[in-house]
């Protein structure tokens, strides 16, 4: 039986986040995806310019008509806009008895868009840290959860992480992709302690999707039957390898991005595939 895995997310037109790329990673790492479609989004390499929040009842109907039946193994969490659809997805958890669950707490493109609602963080850190395995905040989502300033060394990562556990999550990654430093180093904080894991940095703009991308990686993991460390692992190394080959792509005017398919598709190399118009 192959392993099953679904993303709770929004849908992103443009193809390189949200709910496209989660369904491109699980099949990218030999897993079958399904969806809980939450918001639509008009959506490209240069930015958000609307969202369309799917009806929370709708919300439950996709989420009882997926979860009832198929054996769901694994679940990545990502944009939810709006308290009610918050609500939504909790209840379907609970409902569902739903395991390994990957939260990956969106908040802000890395357009600079604000995805996430203001009256939403609070019933997102209250209704489902406590509901996930794993959360997977980056610097800048983790300064705005604990309302400081974005943190500028390993050391504040790593207090920052430790902060955020206390929310009800069993585990933090913190992810310092957005850092200025040489490598890419996050850090993995459970009841084991914590784990510094650190990673080649490339020099690249098509970086779009990269949370959405290692939240879905980790997912597939569990859903392959991975411990939650193996499943960080690998997700950094497959992540690592679709931004390395992300210049292959050449997808859109702004922030394309990664390569999901990078080992799938070895015939595509610098100047196929274009994906826009000079």
């Amino acid at each position: 039986m192959i392993p099953i895995a679904v993303t709770i997310a929004g849908s992103d037109s443009g193809g390189g986040a949200g709910i496209q790329a989660d369904l491109k990673t699980f099949s990218a790492l030999g897993v079958y995806g399904a969806s809980v479609i939450a918001a639509l989004t008009a959506q490209n390499t240069l930015g958000v310019t609307a969202i369309h929040d799917v009806p929370p009842e709708f919300v439950s109907a996709q989420f009882d008509a997926v979860y009832s039946d198929l054996h769901v193994r694994a679940t990545k969490i990502g944009m939810l806009s709006r308290p009610a659809t918050i609500e939504a997805v909790a209840d379907g958890l609970d409902r569902h008895k739903v395991r390994n669950a990957v939260l990956d707490p969106v908040m802000v493109a890395a357009s600079g868009s604000r995805l996430l609602a203001q009256d939403a963080q609070t019933s997102l850190v209250k209704l489902l840290f406590p509901r996930a395995l794993l959360v997977t905040p980056n610097l800048h989502e983790a300064a705005v959860l604990l309302d400081v300033p974005v943190a500028k060394n390993e050391t504040e990562m790593r207090e920052q992480g430790e902060r955020i556990r206390a929310f009800g999550a069993p585990a933090v990654l913190i992810k310092g992709g957005h850092a200025e430093a040489p490598e890419a180093v996050d850090f993995l904080i459970d009841a084991s302690g914590v784990k510094r894991l650190s990673g080649n940095r490339y020099r690249t703009m098509n970086t779009h999707g990269t949370g959405c991308t290692l939240s879905s990686a980790i997912a597939a993991g569990l859903a392959q039957g991975m411990t939650l460390e193996e499943a960080v692992m690998r997700a950094k190394t497959y992540v690592g390898a679709a931004i390395a080959a992300a210049d292959q792509l050449s997808v859109g005017h702004g922030h394309g991005p990664v390569h999901h398919f990078h080992e799938l598709w070895k015939s595509v190399g610098a100047g196929h595939g274009q994906g826009h118009k000079a």
